[in-house]
């Protein structure tokens, strides 16, 4: 029976990682995430059943939009995949409980700011705001009003480590380091992760975004690099790997 929940879940997750992708692209372009139906962005071709199949419709199309022979990027169904196998992962470790509609919350939350910001440089404010009500909600369903006002404290640290870390940012490049989005960001990351942790998001994501940075510049001389992918990875990796902060001390220190 587990199997079949796990299953399931990786359903649900393809299911939702279809329409985060929706969300992602449309939201910052204030357009209706409900209309008009899926369609081919380049010719306006309106998707049928068949194409609308999460991951298989791309490899029943080739790749291709099936009318302007338009490439379809790789990344759609390599999002759907990741969705599913976090949306499976989050019922593996918490089963049906409080902590499995967290993991969920942060999973949808975190996928959506990545597409959004990856395509425009964006992290939409409503986004943030629902993730930031539910986690909330959740919180006190899971622990009290203690807990919600604890989540809350540490949402309020990490968004004001953050914002001490543009200040120097700003100083040292003479130039805006980053934007608002990722600030508030990380008041998101405290509910969740605790402001300790929240803070090693930064440095990890730092370590993982550097490579890429780097071949970014490289390759295209950008120098506008969205730093809320790397965040959200950074964020993912922390929360499912169920690490604490004394767990990370005690290896630095030991």
């Amino acid at each position: 029976m587990e199997t079949y929940y796990i299953v399931f879940n990786f359903i649900l997750g393809i299911l939702c990682g279809s329409f985060f992708n929706v969300v992602g692209y449309r939201l910052p372009k204030e357009e209706s995430i409900v209309f008009p139906a899926s369609h081919c962005p380049n010719c306006n071709h309106k998707l049928g059943p068949l194409e609308l199949i999460p991951i298989i419709s791309y490899f029943f199309l080739g790749g291709k939009c099936k009318e302007c022979k338009q490439k379809i990027s790789i990344i759609y169904p390599i999002f759907e995949l990741t969705t599913g196998a976090l949306f499976a992962l989050s019922y593996y470790l918490f089963g049906f409980s409080i902590n499995y509609f967290i993991a969920l919350t942060v999973v949808s939350v975190l996928l959506i700011i990545i597409i959004s910001d990856i395509r425009y440089f964006i992290i939409p404010d409503e986004v943030l705001l629902v993730g930031i009500i539910l986690l909330l909600l959740e919180k006190l369903l899971l622990g009290g009003g203690q807990l919600g006002l604890e989540s809350l404290f540490d949402g309020v640290i990490a968004f004001l480590i953050m914002y001490l870390v543009k200040i120097i940012g700003d100083f040292m490049f003479k130039k805006e380091s980053m934007g608002g989005g990722d600030i508030k960001l990380l008041f998101f990351f405290g509910l969740f992760l605790g402001w300790e942790l929240s803070l090693i998001s930064i440095f990890l994501a730092s370590f993982i975004g550097l490579p890429i940075s780097l071949y970014i510049l490289l390759k295209n001389k950008s120098h506008i690099i969205p730093f809320g992918p790397f965040l959200s990875i950074a964020a993912l990796i922390l929360f499912f790997s169920q690490i604490n902060i004394n767990d990370i001390l005690n290896y630095l220190i030991f």
